[in-house]
């Protein structure tokens, strides 16, 4: 059985691995997995890990904040805002921890922001109509 072919790409650039024999990933149905001649599928991957294996048998593993996938003509192209691979789970694993946690944050700050500008906006308006 030959492998397909797996593109990972982002907004920067873009990887190529040829002769993959399995692919796993996870969407908002669950877990699943590809094999060579896989149907058509597109669909939406979570924040996460994922995984594949080339022919010589070793898992890389894929960090993913997101990303949309699609198979056809044993081709798999992965389309992210970013990714990182690596073999090794763990260190991979801690990179894609410490993201979400900076992401976070950041998403904190920004609803700290919102919430300081909707205040803001509030006292205007409630100026505004004082005055009238």
């Amino acid at each position: 059985m030959s492998g397909f072919t797996l593109l990972l790409q982002d907004a920067k650039h873009g990887e190529r691995f040829d002769e993959v024999c399995s692919f796993v990933g996870e969407d908002a149905s669950g877990s699943f997995g590809i094999l060579p001649s896989h149907g058509r599928i597109l669909t939406v991957l979570g924040f996460g890990l994922a995984r594949f294996r080339q022919a010589e048998g070793t898992w890389r593993f894929i960090a993913l904040p997101g990303a949309v996938l699609s198979f056809a003509d044993n081709e798999l192209v992965i389309s992210a805002r970013r990714y990182l691979w690596d073999s090794d789970h763990r260190r991979i694993g801690k990179v894609l921890d410490d993201e979400f946690r900076r992401e976070e944050e950041d998403l904190s700050a920004i609803r700290e922001n919102l919430h300081r500008l909707e205040e803001e906006m509030l006292k205007r308006l409630w100026t505004l109509e004082r005055n009238r």
